[in-house]
């Protein structure tokens, strides 16, 4: 999990046209794809919806120079959190159907509804395009220059400043982990060795998480104490430069967000 942490934040550092972009212009196309997306009613034209916006996505991913197996690598680490609640939905009688047909009955009286699987697969297809263009957000645009976006697009300093302390010290968090994990495997203790005993295994990790607390503890005394001696106070914010978007990018904008609105639009709005 650490090394998948420096992992996401690497990509964000090559360079090619989709990197180079203004991060509000990758982070308002994002949303706009995402509630384009989320907007369309529950019927099948999510499926022609979905459709266009991934092959909008392909072509950004494609111009940003990534390779394919890093976008299936983060899917596989997001999917698993919404594939549950996807899966549960064939069992389920929605609301957004009247009649229903039992294709499948299963032990325990438990009963497979063609449209639950209908109406899972387009949860699928929403679930999929939605964390599809936040992979290639975050794929593409340093967590910083996302923070400082966000705050040239209005988000209030004290987000914007409460973010980019998370985001600088889960790093320092990460590496004192790091030296703790490396500590013991210095030592020869694996926590899914079963040749140790349970409990012996049990009160170490509890030993692990306790110094990670404390150690994070005494930075944020240290990090608090060393804010306070450069000025912050109730009024403090973090500090973001003005950047006006360049022409190129302000066109770039205009045509993915008219074509992501107009499509959605002429898709749902046909009889």
């Amino acid at each position: 999990m650490i090394d998948d942490l420096y992992f996401i934040e690497k990509s964000a550092y090559q360079t090619s046209i989709v990197h180079r972009l203004d991060a509000r212009v990758k982070l308002l196309i994002a949303l706009a794809a995402i509630v384009a997306i989320v907007a369309v009613p529950y019927s099948t034209r999510v499926y022609e919806v979905g459709a266009v916006l991934l092959a909008l996505f392909a072509l950004l991913w494609a111009a940003s120079s990534l390779s394919p197996a890093v976008y299936l690598k983060r899917l596989a680490l997001i999917l698993p959190f919404g594939i549950f609640l996807i899966a549960f939905q064939v069992f389920v009688k929605n609301p957004y159907y009247d009649v229903f047909h039992t294709i499948a009955t299963l032990p325990f009286g438990i009963e497979v509804y063609a449209e639950s699987v209908e109406f899972a697969s387009i949860l699928l297809v929403k679930f999929i395009v939605s964390i599809s263009f936040i992979i290639l957000l975050s794929s593409t645009t340093k967590m910083q220059e996302m923070i400082e976006a966000a705050g040239r697009l209005g988000l209030p300093r004290e987000f914007t400043l409460t973010l980019a302390m998370m985001v600088r010290y889960i790093f320092v968090f990460a590496g004192m982990f790091g030296r703790i994990r490396t500590a013991m495997t210095t030592r020869c203790f694996d926590p899914l060795d079963r040749t140790l005993p349970y409990q012996y295994r049990l009160h170490q990790v509890g030993y692990t998480v306790g110094t990670l607390f404390i150690r994070s503890y005494e930075q944020g005394e240290r990090t608090y104490t060393s804010m306070l001696c450069r000025g912050y106070g109730a009024n403090a914010g973090l500090y973001i430069r003005q950047r006006p978007l360049r022409t190129r990018e302000a066109v770039f904008f205009v045509a993915t967000l008219g074509f992501i609105v107009l499509s959605t639009v002429l898709i749902c709005g046909q009889p």
